[in-house]
């Protein structure tokens, strides 16, 4: 089976402060680069502005959601059986990518349930057909969530240690994770 990965970059970080989360450092390099590292020689599709080192595409227009930026994602990714659709944000993305390649699948592929038992929409892997009629079905995905183009697939969950399935959302997100901030790197 193929695999290709869809990586959103392209948020606002409104509850960073407006802070590129792609840029955020952990352990000396930006999220962005380890989650390129963690998906290795995969065809990737970077969502967002341009970014050095990744083949990026936007959705248009720009900042129109996460339900736009996977349909761009998807049509600019090389035919594959299975798509990862990821979150740049995910600081455990390189300890919890083995696992989600490796889970079982439902009919149209595995998603990640958090602690609380909420889906974690964007660390999943599906199926690509799957993911191609949803995104027909969905129409103009501008300004849609997420969960109105994916709620209607049949995915297995995937329970994954605590922790790995963390997203830096906020500042408090952040210091959980260990990223500096910027400002911090001279500290």
């Amino acid at each position: 089976m193929s695999v290709g990965a869809v990586l959103l970059a392209g948020g606002a970080g409104s509850r960073l402060g407006g802070v590129d989360k792609a840029a955020l450092r952990i352990d000396g390099g930006t999220l962005l680069h380890r989650a390129l590292a963690a998906l290795g020689d995969l065809p990737v599709v970077v969502v967002g502005p341009p970014r050095a080192g990744a083949r990026t595409v936007q959705e248009t227009p720009p900042r129109s959601g996460p339900a736009a930026a996977v349909v761009a994602g998807l049509a600019a990714l090389p035919a594959v059986d299975e798509v990862l659709l990821l979150a740049v944000d995910l600081p455990r993305l390189p300890d919890a990518l083995p696992r989600l390649l490796a889970a079982p699948s439902g009919p149209d592929g595995v998603v990640a349930i958090d602690e609380g038992g909420r889906t974690q929409w964007l660390l999943g892997r599906y199926r690509a057909g799957a993911l191609h009629d949803a995104a027909a079905a969905l129409g103009d995905p501008r300004d849609r969530p997420l969960r109105a183009l994916l709620r209607g697939l049949d995915l297995l969950p995937l329970r994954l240690p605590p922790g790995l399935e963390l997203d830096v959302d906020t500042v408090a997100d952040a210091r959980r994770a260990g990223a500096v901030l910027p400002g911090e790197e001279t500290r």
